[in-house]
């Protein structure tokens, strides 16, 4: 859900507008940045039919993990996720009244903080359903109250599923989990909100730390992972749910404060992935910021931070980037229908077909560019419109053309939401997919009178890409602007190794291959890949290791020992202070090549993450991808300041 714009209801869209007069005097974040457009992906000549049951059990086999934009199964077998979000267990309840009053639910749905339906259909009945929409995932929102809720949901909560009764909440999403996982579908798992409250504008649910601690939503995540570790068809840790403003403060990407999302989601996922190296980690990107009103700066960035300052993880095969589009909304537009928050700038649903494919590309699916620092699945982990009964002949063009484009680029999906209330053939929320009466009867997508169902069966039977996805080369970014980041299993066990300076240690597995000049930012990789041997790494804080002449006339060298590679590097300030070198298991090759960037960039013209910026507005030193440094070069002669100007380049064969 986009709680960032109006709902489906009149209440929300009152609440989101009292939420825009509280902010309308702040000053507003930073603005996006532009993106490349992505490669364009290969389809496989046919449509897969999703199966149904044991037959889905079957096709694949957890966990899951991405190779360059794809995310594959522990066979290497691509597994593209076409999903829904199961809502409910975030929260119903729209802020005032009696939380079980339907009039004071969204859409009078009263989930009782579990997922919906529960009270109406069998679990057995709402996943026959799911698999008859041709899902193979499900996106499962929470709470982060629901950990911590000890009081058992009352008996009118689960009328259906009597087998839950006394149940607490998260007693509740356990049955829930294990009876899609056990049905074959592969689960996500979603921190939507922090309290019970859905949805909108200054509800307390803004960012992850809002109404807790950053500290705290981490130990939330540690104690989820923990909980379904042994369950490998739990496959996902969705870190949370679109990160917008409150009433002071913008989210930000990348300025290392208690509201840097790009930090904050950095350190969660690789707090994750240490306690389950299985598990994917979806990062959204920033979802809202600004003030919606003239002379204010303000919009919906999404991923193109990405582009300049990417996440790294322990893992590089476990990031998966996500999205939200929803036509009434825009890259600048809140979404509000009118009044205060309302602004003039274009909704997604205003735009022409090529208009939305390019917007799409620069919010969103330019992360799917192969070879880059930022390269990696993206999962459009909500989009919809209302259905049944809807006479908005603009929202039905925008999800024509919006699927047209989720199609053709073969991306991975998650539609809001799956299940829903009816009565009498009249559904509470015409944006479900499935609506279930008082006694069970399910009203589905394919029932005559949803004009969603043509649009929703292009997508899921376009034809994708399948069968095996060969292995990839990874670039990824070390960011020392504000701190360390060490992204090395084996370093984060030991201890410091370069105190009292900003350092970046690589992933295992990867070595340093660029520098930045002046902005401490660096670039790794595993192309060519060669193997860590055994032995002590090297801290070089001097020139001891010089051999082979002097390549670097003048400077002061930080050198690599013979048959070692550098895997990170310290700064102080931004001047160079240490490298760490790794050992090799093969022999190096000791001749080798001067890169020189203190008067521009040189970058090779080909090969690893050359056609993205990772040290934007800096000159930039890079090694090509059959090389590995070897050694670094600074002067505080010339007011150069110890920052790094030469790169030794040496061969990896």
């Amino acid at each position: 859900m986009n709680p960032s714009s109006p709902a489906r209801s009149p209440r929300i869209r009152r609440r989101f507008l009292v939420a825009t007069v509280a902010t309308a005097s702040l000053l507003a974040g930073p603005a996006a940045v532009a993106a490349p457009a992505p490669a364009s992906p290969t389809p496989a000549p046919a449509a897969q039919a999703t199966p149904n049951g044991p037959a889905l059990a079957a096709s694949w086999t957890g966990p899951l993990s991405t190779r360059g934009r794809y995310i594959v199964d522990a066979n290497g077998d691509r597994f593209k996720l076409k999903a829904g979000n199961w809502a409910g267990a975030q929260g119903t309840w729209e802020g005032s009244g009696s939380t079980t009053d339907p009039a004071n639910n969204q859409a009078g749905q009263v989930s009782y903080n579990i997922p919906l339906g529960l009270d109406r259909a069998p679990i057995s009945r709402i996943l026959t359903g799911l698999h008859g929409l041709g899902l193979n995932s499900v996106r499962l929102p929470f709470a982060n109250a629901m950990i911590h809720d000890t009081t058992p949901v009352p008996d009118a909560a689960v009328t259906a599923n009597p087998q839950l009764r006394g149940k607490t909440p998260l007693q509740v999403y356990d049955a829930v989990v294990a009876a899609l996982t056990a049905d074959g579908f592969a689960v996500i798992l979603n921190n939507h909100t922090t309290s019970y409250r859905f949805c909108c504008g200054l509800d307390g649910n803004e960012r992850w730390n809002s109404g807790q601690s950053t500290a705290q939503w981490e130990d939330d995540w540690l104690f989820m992972v923990n909980r379904y570790k042994a369950d490998k068809r739990v496959v996902g840790a969705d870190l949370r749910n679109e990160v917008r403003r409150d009433t002071w403060d913008d989210p930000n990407w990348g300025m290392g404060d208690a509201h840097d999302e790009y930090a904050a989601f950095e350190e969660a996922g690789n707090r994750i992935l240490q306690a389950d190296p299985d598990m994917l980690v979806v990062m959204e990107g920033i979802n809202w910021y600004g003030i919606p009103a003239a002379g204010f700066s303000h919009g919906r960035p999404m991923l193109t931070p990405v582009a300049t300052l990417s996440n790294t993880l322990v893992r590089s095969d476990k990031l998966v980037y996500a999205a939200h589009f929803y036509a009434y909304t825009g890259p600048a537009n809140t979404g509000a229908a009118g009044g205060l928050g309302a602004t003039s700038d274009p909704r997604y649903q205003d735009f022409t077909p090529e208009q939305l494919a390019q917007v799409v590309d620069q919010e969103a699916l330019f992360v799917t560019r192969s070879g880059q620092h930022f390269t990696a699945p993206v999962w459009i982990s909500e989009f919809g419109a209302a259905g049944r009964g809807s006479t908005n002949t603009k929202e039905q063009a925008w999800f024509d053309r919006f699927t047209d484009i989720l199609a053709a680029n073969d991306t991975d999906f998650a539609v809001w939401p799956l299940v829903g209330w009816q009565s009498g053939g009249v559904p509470n929320d015409n944006w479900a997919l499935l609506s279930y009466d008082a006694d069970g009867r399910q009203l589905g997508l394919d029932d005559p009178g949803d004009w969603r169902a043509a649009d929703w069966h292009k997508l899921v039977d376009a034809p994708s890409y399948t069968g095996q996805v060969a292995p990839v080369s990874h670039w990824n970014m070390l960011d020392l602007d504000h701190a360390d980041q060490n992204v090395s299993t084996r370093m984060l066990a030991l201890p410091d190794w370069s105190p009292g300076n900003r350092k970046g240690n690589c992933p295992d597995g990867q070595r340093l291959v660029g520098l930045g000049r002046s902005d401490s930012r660096g670039l790794c990789t595993d192309a060519g890949r060669p193997v860590t041997g055994g032995g002590a790494w090297v801290t070089v804080t001097d020139q001891r290791y010089v051999t082979g002449g002097d390549w670097a006339t003048g400077y002061d060298k930080l050198q690599c020992p013979d048959n070692t590679f550098a895997v990170g590097y310290s700064v102080n300030r931004n001047a160079m202070s240490a490298l760490l070198c790794a050992p090799s298991a093969t022999p190096l090759p000791t001749t080798g090549r001067t890169v020189w960037f203190d008067h521009g960039d040189n970058r090779p013209a080909t090969g690893g993450s050359t056609a993205s910026d990772w040290a934007p507005g800096y000159y930039k030193g890079q090694c090509a991808d059959d090389e590995y440094v070897a050694g670094v070069a600074d002067t505080w002669k010339w007011l150069h300041y110890g920052v790094p100007d030469v790169l030794l380049c040496r061969p990896l064969r």
